[in-house]
Formats: structure tokens, C-alpha cells, sequence
């Protein structure tokens, strides 16, 4: 049953936070969630899934993440509460997140973040006429805090760094191998076809004549063209096959495909299957009825060919290695699922022991945040 205060939107999927309270549940949740993010990936550079570098940059990305939530949350503190207030509109199936609306909008304020701050007063001037009402006139500055609100909310579009619905190609340099150069590329994207973060990871052995990052010829192409495939319906070796094929002088090597997503809550979201009965059966208390799920696809290359290209010349091209009996259906080396939750969801899980769960890795957040691999 929806949580009360979160009411339907016109697309049944979707449904818009009203209600102040069950706002701030939710962006609480989150706040929680975003918590483990570091633990995880701390947990699997541990288990040698991702090296130093990967988990640096991964950081990055669950970082900025945690920075949109924290202004998305400025934005609707006052959801329901002040006159001309915004509620925020969540996908609740197969999901939990934002839309990929919210993502699209924070961007046009971005644009307009300056202007907007020019014209509102400053937080101190804020907070001092808040403190005369509340003590002069003993009323809720009700309009104040909306104010802001608003004013928090643009200040920390201005200062950036957060997680955009597009976060363009950027370049890592890992090394010399031979003639060539390998270079990590990595992206990241709000896909607005499941509604979820996605982080991208590329392993590239380049033999142009300039690093990428310097090639004003080739570099602005790979962008467009590794931004234009991040797409969830695309398997990994559609993607790595495409740019092994457009690019003759960068090799990928490795493609990953990092999904953080779905959250599933009892309050919020519409599950089916055995996640559902573990959540509704649970009876978690606030803040503590979630589970987040975590999607690593791995793409390698098994090994380079010489293939002819033209009357004349051959090029290098990638033979990728698929797994033997789900290769065809994931387009990848491997697929690793892992499902967060905290202790009292995960106890259940546990006791009922559902199939569906059995092959999937479980990490258990326990008191204070401490993150426990499960069984």
C-alpha cells in the first residue's frame, strides 16, 4: 500500500510527494542509502572488483549523486507547506528514483542559478527576518522559509558538482603499454529508459598521435558517440563493438556498465516478486523498510585480430569474451547482481530464503551505518 501523502500521477508509474512529511521521509531514506555508497565500493576495491583508480572515480559519481539529493531536497523542504511550493515527482516502479524530469529541470536552473541569487536576499538577511516574525509577531514564516529554501537549493546548483542527467566523457591516463597509451574513459547518465544512475567505465589502448584528451579531432567524436549508446536496452558489446569500429586507433578493452538501482520501499515504491514479501513481511520501522539493488555488467576482451580494411591495409579489432551460457542474452563477460538492506529486511530475506534472491550478493547495514557482507 502507497505510503499516505504520495498520491498518483497521470502516468501510473509515477507518483508526486505532496504531503511535507512523507517528502522528508523520503529524501531521509536516501540520505541513509547514500551513506553506504562509499562502504560499497570501499567493500568491492576490497574484493579486488575495481581497483584504486576505478573506485576513485566511482566515488566521484556516488558523490555527486548524494549532492543532487541534498538539493533536491532544498528545493522541495517545503513541499506542502508554503504557497507555490513544488512537490517532487518519483518513478516508483522499478525504480524509487526521481524521474528523469527532476534531473532535466535542475539543469535549467542551473542556467539561471546566478540570476536567481542575485535577486534574493542572503541567508543571514533570511534567517534574521524569520527570527523577527517567530519572535515579533509569534507567527511561522512560512514564506521565509520557502525563501530559503530556494536560495539554498540554487546555491548549490552554482557550486556544481553534482550528478547531471547527461555527466560528459572525461579521460584517466593508467599507463604506456608498448606504442600504446591506456586510458580509462569514463561517463556517467540518468537513463531516462529504466530511470536510474548509470556509470559508465572504458578501458582504452590508444596508438594516435595525440592523447585523447588533447585530440581536438577525435575526442569531441568519442563523447558524442559514447553519450548517444548509454542506453540500458544496449548490451555492452553492441556498445564497445560500435566504438571499436568507428575509431581505428582506440582499442576498448574493458567496458563496464555500473546500474545503482532499484530502491524498493514498502512506502514508496511498487514491487512484485520476492522482494516484495520480504519488504511487506519485514514490517521494518521508518526509515529502515528499503533495499537498494546494484547491477555490475563486464564486458572483456579475449583477445585482438589483425582484420583487413580495404585493398591494402588491416586494422586491429577486438574479440570479445561472452559468457558461455548467458552471453547471448547479457552481452557480457559477466553480470553481477547485489541487493543493500538493513538488518531487519535482511533477516527475512534470510528466513524465507526466496529463489529468485538466492545467486544475488547481499551487503547488511547494520548499526551506525556499518556495512556487513551477507551471505
Amino acid at each position: 500500500m502507497a505510503e499516505n501523502g504520495v498520491k498518483e500521477a497521470l502516468v501510473s508509474d509515477h507518483a508526486a510527494l505532496y504531503d511535507p512529511n512523507v517528502a522528508q521521509r523520503y529524501f531521509a531514506k536516501f540520505g541513509r542509502i547514500g551513506g553506504c555508497f562509499a562502504r560499497i565500493a570501499a567493500e568491492l576495491e576490497k574484493e579486488n572488483r575495481l581497483n584504486r583508480t576505478e573506485t576513485r572515480i566511482l566515488g566521484q559519481y556516488l558523490n555527486a549523486l548524494i549532492g543532487t539529493f541534498r538539493a533536491l531536497n532544498h528545493k522541495y523542504l517545503m513541499t506542502g507547506r508554503a504557497e507555490g511550493a513544488p512537490g517532487l515527482t518519483i518513478d516508483r516502479h522499478e525504480s524509487g528514483f526521481p524521474v528523469a524530469q527532476e534531473l532535466l529541470m535542475m539543469a535549467v536552473d542551473a542556467q539561471q542559478a546566478a540570476k536567481h541569487l542575485a535577486g534574493m536576499p542572503s541567508v543571514a538577511e533570511l534567517r534574521d527576518r524569520m527570527v523577527r516574525i517567530i519572535v515579533g509577531e509569534l507567527k511561522v514564516p512560512t514564506a521565509l522559509q520557502f525563501a530559503l529554501s530556494q536560495r539554498l537549493y540554487y546555491e548549490a546548483l552554482q557550486a556544481g558538482g553534482l550528478f547531471q542527467a547527461r555527466n560528459g566523457p572525461d579521460v584517466q591516463w593508467l599507463g604506456q603499454e608498448g606504442e600504446r597509451r591506456r586510458f580509462l574513459l569514463h561517463w556517467a547518465v540518468w537513463d531516462a529508459q529504466v530511470n536510474l544512475p548509470v556509470v559508465w567505465l572504458m578501458e582504452v589502448l590508444d596508438s594516435g598521435k595525440r592523447p585523447l584528451p588533447e585530440d581536438a579531432y577525435r575526442w569531441p567524436g568519442m563523447q558524442q558517440k559514447l553519450l548517444a549508446q548509454s542506453l540500458a536496452g544496449l548490451k555492452l558489446v553492441t556498445v564497445a563493438t560500435g566504438f571499436d569500429k568507428d575509431f581505428d586507433e582506440a582499442s576498448p578493452v574493458r567496458l563496464r556498465r555500473i546500474t545503482l538501482g532499484p530502491m524498493y520501499s514498502a512506502g514508496f515504491t511498487l514491487q512484485s516478486g520476492p522482494i516484495s514479501r520480504v519488504l511487506e513481511d519485514a514490517r521494518a520501522p521508518e526509515g529502515e523498510d528499503w533495499a537498494l539493488v546494484w547491477t555490475i555488467e563486464d564486458l572483456v576482451s579475449d583477445r585482438e585480430e589483425m582484420v583487413k580494411d580495404g585493398w591494402f591495409s588491416s586494422r586491429r579489432r577486438q574479440v570479445f569474451r561472452l559468457d558461455p551460457l548467458t552471453g547471448a542474452d547479457t552481452g557480457a563477460t559477466r553480470l553481477e547482481r547485489m541487493i543493500v538492506l538493513p538488518e531487519r529486511p535482511y533477516q527475512v530475506l534470510v528466513e524465507q530464503d526466496p529463489p529468485g534472491l538466492r545467486g544475488i550478493r547481499k551487503f547488511v547495514v547494520g548499526a551506525g551505518g556499518r556495512l556487513i557482507p551477507g551471505a
